[in-house]
């Protein structure tokens, strides 16, 4: 189990390529990719497919979405961990969720964090530790999300995008997995709050 009050920051290798493109290359498996083709950019993702043989020789089309990678933070301020509420359009829903953001090139992901959670509450950390890096729906994108924990909060310089409209929220700590569950939820808010209990940051 991780120590909650360790001081040092636990920091990732992982810095975003810049020039990354659509990979023409096997996947995990070996599958071999014979063609791959990005149908559509948009400033937020690509979209397109690899033309893969499988294994009984036949060849199928799989379709991916591209994003950059994201970091969720889990900051934890006395006994209350910082969430933020937002309405999502994708889903027609407002969320009560942990911060996130996108991963800049050249960024770690505790660097990311430690931003992101700045730029979205108002508060800067002084200690960030990885927790997990994991790639998300893998069915159909080609993402990797990073969860950091987040603690020795003081206050920083808030500034959001041109299409960030949150409210920063604090939930108890002994309340955190309950508010998580509640619907409408996402998965990274469950991911991060459940990760940083296992570990006993919560």
């Amino acid at each position: 189990m991780s120590d909650p009050d360790a001081d040092a920051e636990v920091d990732s290798d992982f810095e975003p390529d810049s020039d990354s493109e659509a990979n023409p290359t096997p996947d995990a498996d070996g599958w071999p990719v014979l063609d791959s083709a990005v149908e559509y950019e948009t400033g937020w993702y690509d979209g397109g497919y690899d033309l893969v043989e499988q294994p009984d020789g036949t060849e199928k089309r799989y379709y991916w979405a591209r994003l950059p990678p994201a970091v969720v933070i889990v900051a934890r301020t006395d006994d209350a961990v910082l969430f933020v509420e937002q309405y999502r359009p994708a889903i027609g829903e407002t969320q009560l969720e942990l911060p996130a953001g996108i991963v800049e090139d050249g960024e770690s992901y505790t660097t990311a964090a430690a931003r992101e959670l700045e730029e979205e509450t108002g508060f800067r950390p002084a200690t960030t530790v990885l927790l997990q890096t994991c790639a998300v729906s893998t069915g159909v994108l080609d993402h990797e999300r990073a969860i950091v924990f987040a603690d020795g909060l003081e206050p920083g310089e808030r500034e959001l995008d041109s299409n960030e409209f949150l409210e920063v929220k604090t939930v108890p700590v002994d309340r955190a997995l309950e508010v998580a569950r509640e619907v409408p939820t996402n998965d990274a808010t469950l991911e991060g709050v459940l990760l940083a209990r296992e570990d006993g940051f919560l």
